[in-house]
């Protein structure tokens, strides 16, 4: 009899601690409402409970090396393809096999592989747009990347630190278009266009358009598509002053930087960690993912029927680069040097 319920208590200490283990602890740097949904579903199906922290990129990266090998993080969400790349070779992220994610995610959403496997993986993508006053500008006048630096465009430009991720991103790819002697000198024409000194977020970049202060910035798809979907009216006074133009559609096409996430060097729950990247490929989690934020999904054949979205790029249907965004992070370094010697702050 004593046998019998020492048996049993080992068979149920075993369960709670099976019970236990049924879990993923999540550092996100993504803050949207449609999210809930996300990670209530996930749990619905596979009873594995989601833990979340969440701060910006820099303070997770920074979290990472600070907590070591003590760190509970199993999966990381962050949401520019620079701070992934940077995560990726500051050795925060391992290496992942998964069949799913590969045959889900085109290579050019995910970090390099290797035979351990594959790094990370961007889950949407944003569109890094120019928006132009139509009273001002031709819209042919500012349709590629380049113009930004071209001298017809001298004093006309708005944009945000170009240290900032979104900027550095973009300044990636353009370097690995056009190589770095001739990126350089194009950040230097950009510098000698602005209409003033780098300040701001993209929204600001867009209300300085229509008020006047400047006539050509750069956002990020998203930001455009709130503003489309605002109800308020000074919103939509806004929106009516600027165009908005799909830079490069005759060339390597429009700049797209990512959301993704990693498992963590150091994750304790790896297995449920890589069935939750894994769910995230999935077309029900690509339309939590994607439309929470107005962004596309990166999953092959997923497609988001976002209004705002179809509104601004034609239906969705524009020409986007194809350059592996691994190789855009790789750039960082040499970007942020060129930013110092041409004076872009």
């Amino acid at each position: 009899m004593i046998k019998n319920l020492l048996c049993m208590a080992l068979i149920a200490a075993a369960g709670a601690a099976t019970a236990q283990e049924q879990v993923v602890n999540l550092y996100s740097a993504r803050h949207y409402s449609t999210d809930e949904a996300l990670y209530s579903n996930f749990t619905k199906a596979t009873g594995i409970k989601i833990n979340r922290v969440d701060a910006d990129d820099a303070g997770i990266l920074a979290r990472l090396k600070a907590e070591g090998t003590a760190s509970p993080a199993d999966v990381i969400l962050l949401v520019d393809a620079a701070r992934l790349y940077r995560g990726e070779v500051d050795g925060l992220f391992q290496p992942i096999q998964s069949k799913v994610l590969t045959d889900a995610i085109p290579a050019q959403y995910r970090g390099k592989a290797s035979a351990e496997g594959t790094p990370w993986f961007g889950f949407s993508t944003r569109a890094r747009v120019v928006v132009y006053d139509k009273l001002r500008v031709k819209k042919e006048d500012v349709d590629t990347y380049e113009e930004l630096g071209d001298p017809k465009n001298k004093g006309k430009v708005c944009l945000r630190s170009g240290s900032h991720p979104y900027n550095l991103s973009l300044f990636g790819a353009v370097t690995e278009h056009m190589g770095e002697q001739k990126a350089e000198a194009w950040l230097k024409g950009v510098v000698d266009n602005m209409a003033r000194a780098p300040k701001g977020g993209d929204t600001d970049q867009i209300k300085a358009v229509g008020s006047g202060e400047c006539q050509v910035a750069v956002s990020n798809s998203y930001y455009i598509a709130r503003l489309l979907r605002s109800s308020n009216p000074e919103d939509k006074a806004l929106m009516d002053k600027v165009g908005i133009v799909f830079p490069n559609q005759s060339s390597w096409g429009t700049h797209l930087n990512i959301a993704g996430g990693a498992v963590a060097k150091h994750a304790k729950n790896k297995a449920n960690a890589i069935k939750f990247l894994e769910y995230l490929a999935s077309p029900e989690a690509q339309n939590y993912f994607a439309n929470g934020n107005n962004e596309w999904p990166t999953a092959k054949g997923v497609k988001v029927n976002n209004a705002a979205l179809n509104a601004m790029s034609g239906g969705g249907d524009f020409k986007a680069e194809t350059i592996p965004l691994a190789a855009v992070g790789a750039n960082t370094t040499k970007v942020q040097q060129m930013l110092d010697r041409v004076g872009f702050r």
